[in-house]
C-alpha cells in the first residue's frame, strides 16, 4: 500500500459529495475532485455544495481540489462517482495516476454507452489486472447520505479484502455497508432500476394508482432476474439492496430523478422538458438502449423495459406503451427454470 491513507473521490455531484461527506464523518482523510471551482472554493470554505445539495452542512475535514492528477496521486483509495458516460474517460484518465496497490471503487450505475459493456469490464481493461475492483451500490439518495440519515448500501468485488476495505471506509453508525462478491450482479440491478423507474413514475403521473405501482415494480423485478439469469447473476444479489432494495427506493421516492422524468412524461411533458426541469444527468435514457442491447443478445424479452426505450426514443406515447403492455396475452408469472442451476 502507498503511504498516504487518503480516500479521494473523483466527482463532486450530489452522490460523490454525500459518500465523501460520509466517509469524512467516520474519520477518514477524504478529499474530493471536481471540476468547477466555485463548487470546490464553496466545500472548503462554507462546507456546503450549493449546487447539488444545497443547505445541508458538510463535514469541516472535508477537502476539495480541482487538480485532478493530484487528487489521484494523493489517494490510497479511489472512488469513482461520475455519471456512466463520463466513467470510461474518467478510469483511463486516472490509470497512469494511481499510486502502486491503490484500489479503485465506483458507485456509478450504468453501462459504458454504446457498447452496452459492465462497468468492472470497462475498469479491468484499462488498468489491467491486479489492480483491486469494487463497486459500490444499494437504495441510497444523496440527500439522506449527506444529511446522515440511516442507508444500507453493498460494495461487491472480486478481492474479499478490497471490498471490506471499500465498506470500513463507509460504513458508520446511520450507514450499513455490507459486502459481496456478484459485480455483475450488483452492477445489472443499479443499471436496471433506473429504467424500471421511468415506467412506474409515468404510471404514477397518469394516476394509474397504487396497484398499477406495484405491479409494475413486481414484472420489472421479474425482467431484472429473468436477464441476471442469462448473463450469470445471482439471484440472491438481484433480491437484496443492489436489486429489489435499489428497485423499490428508486421507484417509489420523489428524490429518484428517474422517477421524475417518468412523472413529467405521464403527464404529458416533452423528454427534452422533463431533463431541463430536472437539472441533473437522467441515467434512464442511455441506460434503456443498453439494457435492450444485453436483452437482445440473449434473447430475453423484456416487455416494460422495451416501451420505457420505445417511450424516451418518442417512438410511442405513454399511453400507448400501456395499452400495449396491457394487450399481453396470459402466462405464469415465473417460468420454472429461472432460478434452476445449469
Amino acid at each position: 500500500m502507498t503511504a498516504t491513507t487518503t480516500v479521494t473521490v473523483l466527482g463532486s455531484g450530489s452522490w460523490g459529495t454525500a459518500l465523501a461527506a460520509q466517509m469524512a464523518r467516520q474519520g477518514h482523510d477524504t478529499l474530493i475532485w471536481g471540476r468547477d471551482a466555485a463548487q470546490v472554493e464553496g466545500i472548503n470554505t462554507r462546507h456546503e455544495n450549493t449546487r447539488y445539495l444545497p443547505g445541508v452542512a458538510l463535514p469541516p475535514s472535508l477537502r476539495a481540489t480541482t487538480d485532478f492528477e493530484a487528487a489521484v496521486r494523493a489517494a490510497s483509495m479511489l472512488l469513482v462517482v461520475t455519471p456512466s458516460h463520463a466513467f470510461t474517460e474518467t478510469i483511463r484518465r486516472l490509470a497512469p495516476l494511481r499510486p502502486e496497490g491503490c484500489g479503485v471503487a465506483w458507485a456509478t450505475k450504468g453501462f459504458e454507452p454504446g457498447t452496452g459493456r459492465f462497468l468492472h469490464e470497462v475498469a479491468g481493461e484499462l488498468l489491467g489486472r491486479g489492480v483491486p475492483l469494487a463497486v459500490v451500490t444499494g437504495p441510497s439518495f444523496a440527500k439522506e447520505v449527506a444529511q446522515g440519515l440511516p442507508t444500507a448500501v453493498t460494495a461487491h468485488s472480486d478481492d474479499a479484502d478490497f471490498a471490506q476495505l471499500v465498506a470500513e471506509k463507509l460504513h458508520g453508525p446511520a450507514f450499513r455497508a455490507y459486502t459481496g462478491t456478484d459485480m455483475l450482479g450488483a452492477e445489472l440491478g443499479g443499471a436496471m432500476k433506473n429504467v424500471l423507474a421511468v415506467a412506474t413514475g409515468v404510471a404514477d403521473g397518469m394516476g394509474l394508482g397504487l396497484n398499477a405501482r406495484a405491479g409494475l415494480i413486481t414484472r420489472g423485478m421479474n425482467e431484472m432476474l429473468r436477464l441476471g439469469a442469462a448473463l450469470g447473476a445471482r439471484p440472491e444479489t438481484l433480491m437484496g439492496l443492489a436489486g429489489v432494495g435499489d428497485l423499490v427506493l428508486t421507484c417509489t421516492g420523489d428524490l429518484s430523478r428517474n422517477r421524475r422524468l417518468g412523472l413529467a412524461l405521464g403527464k404529458g411533458q416533452t423528454l427534452a422538458e422533463a431533463v431541463a426541469a430536472i437539472g441533473q444527468v437522467v441515467e434512464s435514457v442511455q441506460t434503456a438502449d443498453e439494457v435492450m442491447r444485453q436483452a437482445d443478445a440473449h434473447g430475453i424479452e423484456l416487455p416494460i423495459s422495451h416501451q420505457v426505450q420505445r417511450v424516451l426514443h418518442g417512438e410511442i406515447t405513454p399511453v400507448e406503451g400501456l395499452k400495449e403492455l396491457l394487450a399481453r396475452e396470459q402466462k405464469p408469472e415465473y417460468p420454472e427454470s429461472l432460478f434452476r442451476d445449469g
